[in-house]
């Protein structure tokens, strides 16, 4: 699937709830079928700046796709970043930095969250978007 089939696949899971503390629950149900990064990669490089809480994400090259391990101290951003990764993971970095990310705002999540929780989504995109940067600049060489 592309970014924009992913995304707009979210938007519709999305749009099934009535009211935003079922999106919540949601949200943290995604966090807890998050794919768990290895605890090698659970280190100050990998940490997310900008965060409250901790995130760590790690992108790794496979074939010519980037694939994106996260974990989180927190059961509401671990779910942020699950839905960040469920769009961007698998896809090449060409794609991932040509991508929009306004699905963000069609499901409503960032007037949802508070200031340093959409301070933290915004550096969790930011981050994907330098992975994808330096993947692409290392394929070019």
């Amino acid at each position: 699937m592309t970014i924009k089939e992913i995304q707009d696949e979210i938007i519709d899971e999305f749009s099934m709830f009535d009211d935003w503390m079922q999106r919540y629950e949601y949200i943290i149900e995604l966090g807890k079928s998050l794919p768990l990064i290895k605890e090698e990669y659970k280190t100050d490089d990998n940490l997310i700046k900008g965060c409250q809480s901790k995130v760590w994400l790690q992108g790794e090259q496979n074939d010519d796709k980037i694939v994106f391990t996260a974990d989180s101290d927190a059961i509401l951003t671990k779910g942020i970043i699950a839905i960040l990764i469920r769009a961007f993971s698998n896809q090449k970095a060409k794609d991932i930095l040509e991508a929009d990310t306004d699905f963000i705002d069609e499901i409503g999540l960032k007037e949802h969250l508070s200031a340093t929780r959409a301070n933290g989504l915004v550096s969790m995109i930011k981050n994907i978007k330098m992975y994808a940067l330096a993947f692409d600049a290392k394929n070019k060489n």
